[in-house]
């Protein structure tokens, strides 16, 4: 079993920027690519980026591509999302996820509990 945490979220200007955190634990949190996907209100959880567990690969939604950096930190169980140039549109929970790779969220077996991202204009 891995268990995730997110922390991080919170209430932004457009064109400002937040990082998002998600701490894992469990025996083999580590060895797992870790993901993020956010849903809005009335919408799907959609894809957002994904990394390796050795941090060496990385893959972006379009819709985040050169605004939104993945990055995880082994030694400390955790994965990151730097989030720059924030737009209304990112308003949504977001979702720490493991266990799985690729964009559709029905892949991944461990999901932590979401955090509120919400960008005023």
């Amino acid at each position: 079993q891995v268990q995730l945490v997110e922390s991080g979220g919170g209430l932004v200007q457009a064109g400002g920027s937040l990082r998002l955190s998600c701490a894992a634990s469990g025996r083999t949190s580590s060895t797992y690519p870790m993901g993020w996907f956010r849903q809005a209100p009335g919408k799907e959880r959609e894809f957002v980026a994904v990394i390796t567990w050795t941090g060496g690969s990385t893959y972006y939604a379009d819709s985040v591509k050169g605004r939104f950096t993945i990055s995880r930190d082994n030694a400390k169980n955790t994965v990151y999302l730097q989030m720059n140039s924030l737009k209304p549109e990112d308003t949504a929970v977001y979702f720490c996820a493991a266990g799985g790779w690729g964009t559709d969220s029905a892949g991944y077996d461990y999901w932590g509990q979401g955090t509120q991202v919400t960008v005023s204009s």
